[in-house]
């Protein structure tokens, strides 16, 4: 991941899978949370502020995406209340995540959590990132790593 390369020796990346996430169910929730809910909820509460790289399905996010944002939303304590979060994204449309991004922000600022105003928009991914995934182009690089330098200005200011 390019933000762990660019934020190496500055701040740790950890990245979070939401595979194992189950359709959240306030029954379910009501009985106690899954496993592997209380090792998001509780990787969430550890974190300084989250990055999320928004993917875009429809016009919006993805359903797995806003499925975790539903069970870290409730409480006891939810995790993502005060916390600070980036939104970023890449797609191989036109748009670059543009109204995930808007939806994504709406969702989180409603949960309370404290959003980095900016975002980072990559269109035409395809053409960006090699085989692997790795992010070759030099400009997209330079405008992910002002993206990043900002939002560790703003971590600094919330006091994170």
């Amino acid at each position: 991941m390019a933000a762990q390369e660019l934020l190496s020796g500055r701040a740790e990346v950890e990245v979070v899978s939401l595979a194992d996430i189950p359709l959240y169910n306030d029954d379910v929730r009501l009985e106690g949370f899954p496993e592997p809910v209380v090792l998001l909820r509780d990787a969430i509460e550890q974190a300084g502020a989250l990055l999320i790289g928004a993917t875009e399905y429809n016009f919006g996010p993805s359903g797995v995406l806003k499925n975790a944002i539903d069970w870290a939303s409730r409480p006891p304590g939810p995790p993502l209340a005060g916390k600070p979060f980036g939104l970023l994204g890449a797609s191989t449309g036109g748009f670059g995540t543009v109204r995930s991004q808007l939806a994504l922000r709406q969702i989180l600022l409603f949960v309370q959590a404290l959003g980095y105003p900016a975002s980072l928009h990559v269109s035409g991914a395809a053409k960006l990132f090699d085989e692997e995934g790795r992010l070759t182009d030099e400009e997209t690089r330079q405008s992910l790593s002002d993206f990043l330098d900002g939002f560790l200005v703003f971590l600094a200011r919330v006091g994170t």
